[in-house]
């Protein structure tokens, strides 16, 4: 999906976008350097081990529950933004994911209601230094680089689960293909479990799991993770 314009919103009696929005009827070029990830979390609120066929892939048990990690906000990286490949890592991948960005604050909520709070859906590349995954038996420090959450290219707030395809490529070549209805737990109930452990705000990021056929990218890589009905996040990596 490619966009060559796009409309401009403004905002009366609220500086917060989802609560108060007008449509102007002014369009401006669009080009690709203009676009920043869509949201300002306080947290980013990630899902491992959510597609049957990955946890076969990574050689996991099954869980009763969803696995719940946290990527920092400052790991945000704007759309066709660079992927720094950290000096402590041998191996960085990509793993392509639907995610979710909130308008309301959620807490204790149904499946139901979370999806309420629900601002739109967008990309992310959940990226991972491998290695260091393995070396330290739990996932902070892999998951957490400066550059480690691409998100975009935009919110769709129209967005409804189905059977989207979601896939991820590197330099053009087709490395995950899978849709969304594959996955163990849809937004919804991850919406309702994550509000049971924390209160999810105004902004805030739900990444929803990845598909198998992860694998490394090096500097010089284009990745490119997409999403049926949203459209394409393409980020370079390279040396910090």
């Amino acid at each position: 999906m490619l966009l060559e314009s796009v409309d401009t919103y403004r905002y009366f009696q609220s500086d917060e976008p989802w609560n108060d929005q007008t449509m102007d009827s002014k369009s401006y070029p669009l080009r690709p350097d203009q676009l920043l990830a869509p949201a300002l979390p306080t947290k980013i609120v990630a899902v491992g081990l959510n597609y049957q066929d990955h946890i076969k892939e990574m050689r996991q048990e099954d869980h009763k529950d969803p696995v719940l990690f946290l990527k920092p906000s400052s790991s945000l990286l704007n759309p066709e933004g660079k992927i720094l490949y950290p000096p402590s890592s041998s191996r960085v991948d990509y793993e392509a994911e639907l995610a979710v960005v909130l308008k309301n604050r959620l807490r204790n909520a149904s499946p139901a209601d979370a999806l309420k709070a629900v601002w739109g859906y967008t990309c992310c590349n959940d990226v991972t230094a491998r290695d260091l995954q393995k070396t330290d038996g739990q996932w902070t420090r892999a998951k957490g680089f400066d550059t480690f959450c691409p998100l975009g290219p935009w919110l769709v707030t129209d967005f409804v689960e189905g059977k989207q395809r979601i896939t991820a490529k590197v330099n053009g070549e087709l490395k995950q293909d899978s849709t969304i209805d594959k996955r163990i737990w849809n937004t919804a109930q991850l919406l309702s479990f994550v509000s049971q452990v924390m209160t999810l705000e105004p902004m805030d990021v739900l990444t929803t799991g990845t598909p198998s056929g992860i694998g490394p990218v090096k500097p010089g890589d284009m990745v490119e993770v997409e999403i049926e009905g949203i459209g394409a996040l393409r980020n370079e990596v390279g040396k910090p």
